[in-house]
């Protein structure tokens, strides 16, 4: 067995612990380098060679681990967001002039997207025209007066006004989409200035806001729906148009029909807007007693609206229904009845043939309302009313509207 040589060994010792040195000397330079964070540069007193032996005294310098990625994306994506909503809330919207009217088109972050066509004050109905992040607000803002004149005074264009709304449409969401890319990477870019004050994550910000707004048109357009103006929900006073007019499917099989229809519209409220711009507005005279007559309401729900329009405009001081408020007179009906108490105005009701003395007992105990009957007679704002009610009960037959229907 060979011996092993002493100074042999000790040579092998000095040179790995030369070698050891060095390294540790270059990772302290490193780290002790100019604008490394929370380090303080200082030369070395002595200089560092492989042979220079470290002290107790000489300082221990630990490298701080990087931080994870994950909670810096996060956080980007959360700027982004903040940033493109802010965007499309100040600057993504449009005015656009669809055929007579005039609307404003924006684009608002949603969670299952659609589209919003709001009728104010008529109320708005929605289309489940696609499904992304985002959903298209339109409100229509007036019916212009000159337009509406141009369709009266040449009927012929009637035939090609859906032509013409459908390229206003096109025209105006690709205004819209131009506004809203421009309002996303600007709010997103300026957010991320504000937030990290470094151009360049700013504009990785302005970027990726960007890609999420292509991501979510492709996917609106992989979406898109045409039909869904077939099965629109209508909110509001519109919540009683498909009996009013029809249904959408009902206007596609007979669109010559609703043609004709829509020119007399047309005309129609041309003339009443003519007529009521013209109009002084009311001012109301403090020595009279404003009294609003209704009857023949039927169940029909967009009566208590326009009451309470009418009470507030013209600051009206008694309602007084005579009667036929009802169909049938059932129990099942009543609940129809309580916004009468919220209208404004006292309410003084007398009973017609389409309503039961259920209904009768059931507006006694309502707040605000006075019942006639048998004669007797009540003063309200000042006036005095007297009445009995109708002594037939003919209440519309369940049925029979059903069996036309059918």
């Amino acid at each position: 067995m060979a011996r092993r040589d002493p100074a042999a060994d000790l040579n092998r010792r000095r040179s790995l612990a030369r070698g050891t040195r060095a390294i540790r000397h270059r990772i302290r330079r490193a780290v002790r380098a100019p604008g490394a964070p929370g380090v303080t540069a200082s030369a070395p007193s002595t200089p560092f060679t492989a042979s220079t032996p470290l002290t107790a005294s000489d300082p221990i310098t630990t490298l701080a681990p990087e931080p994870r990625p994950w909670p810096r994306a996060l956080g980007l994506v959360a700027v982004v967001i903040a940033g493109a909503w802010l965007g499309l809330l100040c600057v993504g919207a449009t005015r656009v002039p669809v055929g007579p009217m005039n609307t404003t088109m924006a684009l608002r972050p949603s969670l299952t997207g659609g589209t919003r066509i709001n009728v104010s004050p008529l109320g708005s109905l929605e289309l489940r025209s696609h499904t992304a992040p985002v959903s298209l607000d339109v409100n229509v803002d007036r019916l212009d007066p000159e337009r509406s004149q141009a369709l009266v005074d040449h009927p012929e264009r009637i035939s090609g006004l859906q032509d013409e709304v459908a390229h206003d449409v096109e025209h105006g969401a690709l205004d819209l989409a131009v506004r809203s890319c421009a309002a996303v990477v600007f709010g997103a870019t300026a957010l991320g200035l504000v937030v990290y004050r470094r151009p360049r994550r700013a504009l990785a910000a302005g970027g990726l806001a960007l890609t999420l707004l292509t991501a979510s048109g492709a996917t609106a357009y992989a979406t898109w729906n045409p039909e869904s103006v077939l099965e629109p929900r209508f909110s509001g006073l519109l919540s009683s148009a498909p009996s009013l007019v029809g249904d959408a499917r009902s206007i596609v099989t007979e669109f010559d029909v609703y043609q004709r229809e829509l020119a007399r519209l047309v005309t129609n409220v041309t003339k009443l807007y003519d007529v009521t711009s013209t109009l002084p507005a009311y001012q109301p005279d403090p020595t009279t007693v404003r009294v609003l007559h209704v009857s023949d309401i039927h169940l029909n729900p967009a009566s208590w609206k326009i009451i309470a329009s009418l009470v507030r405009q013209y600051q009206v001081d008694v309602i007084v229904d005579s009667g036929d408020t009802m169909d049938h007179g059932t129990a099942a009906e009543n609940a129809f009845l309580d916004p009468v108490e919220n209208l404004g105005a006292p309410y003084v009701w007398v009973r017609g043939n389409h309503d039961s003395p259920a209904t009768q007992r059931y507006l006694e105990h309502l707040k605000n309302v006075h019942v006639l009957d048998d004669g007797r007679a009540v003063t309200v704002a000042g006036l005095r009313f007297a009445g009995m009610g109708d002594p037939q009960f003919t209440p519309r037959p369940l049925l029979a509207g059903r069996r036309r229907r059918l």
